[in-house]
């Protein structure tokens, strides 16, 4: 009773209005310094990634990077019939004219026509950085706009990647706001249903979204070490909600089960006291399992994981911080009110708590009886679900597969429609000193000429541009496929094995790299795919050194890294099922793209891996505490399982229905998450939890606790004040 959670709750529970106040402080503070600071955008750099990222850097260094780039599409309008050729020039040159005007343009082409004749194009190239581009891409749309009202039997649409960007971050905040609208009421519902008491249902709920208010403006102020991709505040709403509901129902649970055994013999700050010497040092060791769980993405090298690491781990910390603090608090107050009413209502028989519900009675009892059965056939099960791991196609999701609820995706599949040759390019980038421009921009000249000779996959009027200083030199080509298809894969691979060593990679004293969309999408995957075995090993020491230092046992940090694997590779097998094919679209609303998304699995299994601890941590810990009291090995097992079992489901019901809300998103990649991390949180929870873990410990008996001494029968926990019961 003297640890650091408990003088922690003692002391707010002691002082409950000067914690609530502290907290509030603290919550404004953290917002308010965020919001003073500033957050620190990832920029174009922060993305460069492998083979591709050294030659932007090569071209940037030139000047020759990649601009954001809009292009005005211009086609009849429907049902007007064949395209007015004379009005569609008119209307190119108006939206020439209005876009050479406007601050944010660098240049505009002259109108392309199509090779059917049936549309005409304008390339409008903004200013800054590609990335930047969607910051300013309202100017432009604006002029698109008039245009087209001023013509109204021309189709005038514009498309590109900063209006692409702006569309899939507009259906991205819709979405989470929708999700927010389900995920809140649900919530609010089971913690109803758990508690039975408004009060009670509220306060998880309050002390979550103050988490994620804190955590946000942390998470600012974190991105100027850290920059921000532009995910960091989904995640910090995704493991928010769900961590800080969690850890708030661990604790209140708890401290309801004391109340009820001290039946009005202790006082509420005594009872909270009891509750964080278990459940306050449960929420702990399981919130800096995430915590850490999470920073191992740190170790991807990539800004987008590393802006993922940084919201988990603060949104975490920041929870389980809210735990030892103001939730002590506001349980005091509660228990006093609840002393106050207790006269009027019928005791709670003691031991009430102890006795889990009869769902779980059921489902206990074959596992009781039967451990080696119970646990081959749900080992056997969820191995089976793990199989179609071995066939995973893993992608990065290209504009391809964005929703077409974006208007901008329509506008591009009418423009690829007319223009394939713009669906992807190759980029050989060269830097060499400027006496040997000519040299280079021969090699690449031959590059090109053997490029459309041999390569099938090659289209269009290659482009050579050379750096002012003449130090570097960029050879575009054009690549008619799509930029996840096999054939602009293979051209990819042709280009960098044989056409560029070939030619201009010959030439000694040069640098030569290989960049285009085809580049970026094949060297992200790659990317992700060597540091998958860094992090999941990480991720596995993590999970066996907090294990460990929890319960002292070597074998428990075994089968919780077993457990873990388990769990993460099942959930991924039935990602792979669901939507590498076709059958579930209906079901879900998507339309499958044959893959996964490059970040889903990393995700998972860093996600998965810090959220099977807090159950873990939760239901062994029930186990060691009837151990502890001297109950056998083998019915401490049930009976901790008993009395956490109903916890540990309506803390998943949670998890849940934010992960479900997540799985209905239009965003492809943000829908296998979601779906991912719903379907490892029902796995866990319901059959590891329940039936792999209780049945293996079972048959393991005391040797579950090796090589800790043999467990003895210890005092319970003493609160350091008794009073006797309110009765006013």
């Amino acid at each position: 009773m003297t640890n650091p959670t408990v003088r922690m709750a003692r002391h707010s529970a002691r002082h409950p209005w000067r914690a609530l106040i502290g907290w509030l402080l603290f919550v404004a503070l953290s917002l308010g310094a965020g919001i003073t600071l500033g957050a620190h955008p990832a920029t174009t750099e922060d993305f460069r990634i492998g083979e591709a990222g050294r030659a932007e850097a090569l071209a940037a260094e030139g000047g020759l990077q990649q601009k954001p780039l809009e292009r005005v599409l211009i086609q009849a309008a429907p049902g007007t019939g064949a395209l007015d050729r004379s009005e569609a020039e008119a209307a190119a040159r108006e939206i020439a004219a209005r876009m050479r005007r406007l601050p944010e343009v660098l240049s505009v082409t002259g109108p392309v026509a199509d090779a059917r004749h049936t549309a005409l194009r304008v390339d409008v190239t903004m200013k800054g950085a590609e990335f930047d581009g969607k910051k300013h891409v309202d100017a432009l749309l604006a002029q698109t706009s008039e245009v087209r009202a001023a013509h109204p039997r021309l189709l005038v649409e514009e498309v590109g990647g900063p209006s692409i960007g702006k569309g899939v971050d507009k259906l991205r905040g819709d979405d989470l706001s929708r999700t927010e609208v389900i995920a809140l009421p649900v919530t609010l519902i089971t913690l109803l249903i758990v508690f039975g008491s408004v009060v009670m249902a509220v306060v998880p709920l309050l002390l979550a979204l103050s988490s994620i208010v804190a955590a946000v403006g942390l998470s600012m102020i974190a991105s100027h070490v850290f920059p921000d991709a532009g995910v960091g505040t989904n995640v910090i709403l995704l493991i928010g909600l769900a961590v800080g509901v969690d850890y708030t129902l661990f604790y209140l649970k708890r401290e309801r089960e004391e109340r009820a055994r001290a039946a009005g013999r202790l006082s509420p700050q005594a009872v909270v006291e009891l509750a964080a010497a278990t459940s306050g040092r449960a929420v702990v060791v399981s919130g800096l399992a995430v915590a850490v769980s999470s920073a191992t993405l740190y170790l991807a090298d990539d800004v987008i994981f590393s802006s993922i690491a940084t919201g988990a781990v603060v949104v975490t910390l920041v929870a389980v911080l809210s735990s030892l603090t103001v939730l002590p608090a506001l349980l005091a107050l509660l228990g006093a009110r609840s002393e106050r009413r207790r006269t009027r209502k019928k005791p709670v028989r003691k031991g009430a708590s102890r006795t889990g519900g009869r769902i779980t009675a059921a489902v206990l009892r074959p596992v009781a009886r039967h451990p080696a059965v119970t646990l081959a056939a749900s080992t056997l099960a969820l191995v089976a679900l793990a199989l179609p791991v071995l066939d995973i196609n893993i992608t990065e999701m290209s504009r391809e597969t964005h929703s077409r609820a974006i208007p901008a995706m329509r506008t591009y599949d009418r423009l690829m429609a007319a223009y394939p040759e713009l669906k992807a390019m190759h980029q050989v980038v060269v830097r060499a000193e400027p006496e040997r421009a000519e040299e280079v921009a021969g090699a690449l000249r031959t590059l090109a000429g053997r490029a459309n000779a041999e390569d099938p996959a090659i289209g269009g009027t290659p482009v050579l541009r050379t750096s002012a200083d003449r130090r570097t030199t960029l050879l575009e080509l054009a690549v008619p496929h799509s930029v996840n298809s096999r054939e602009a894969r293979a051209s990819l691979d042709r280009l960098r094995t044989d056409l560029v060593p070939g030619t201009v990679g010959a030439l000694t004293g040069t640098e030569v790299a290989v960049t285009g969309e085809v580049a970026r999408y094949a060297d992200y995957p790659a990317h992700q795919k060597r540091k998958l075995p860094l992090i999941v090993g990480a991720l596995l020491l993590v999970t066996f050194v907090m294990t460990v230092w929890a319960f002292r046992s070597v074998v428990l940090g075994l089968v919780g890294i077993l457990l873990n694997l388990l769990s993460a590779f099942a959930s991924l097998g039935l990602l792979v099922v669901v939507f590498q094919h076709e059958w579930a679209e209906g079901i879900l609303g998507f339309a499958s793209t044959g893959s996964i998304g490059s970040r889903v699995p990393l995700f998972l299994f860093v996600i998965l891996f810090g959220l099977s601890m807090d159950y873990q941590v939760f239901v062994i810990s029930r186990i060691r505490e009837a151990r502890l009291d001297g109950v056998p090995t083998r019915q401490a097992v049930v009976q901790g399982l008993s009395s956490s079992a109903g916890v540990v489901t309506s803390a998943a019901v949670v998890m849940v229905t934010v992960f479900a809300g997540f799985a209905a998103l239009h965003l492809i990649e943000m829908k296998q998450i979601g779906f991912s991390l719903a379907v490892a949180v029902l796995l866990d929870a319901f059959v590891i939890r329940i039936l792999v873990l209780p049945s293996l410990m079972l048959l393991l008996g005391e040797a579950s606790w090796w090589p800790a001494r043999r467990t003895r029968p210890a005092d319970r926990p003493e609160p350091t004040e008794r009073q006797p019961a309110s009765v006013g």
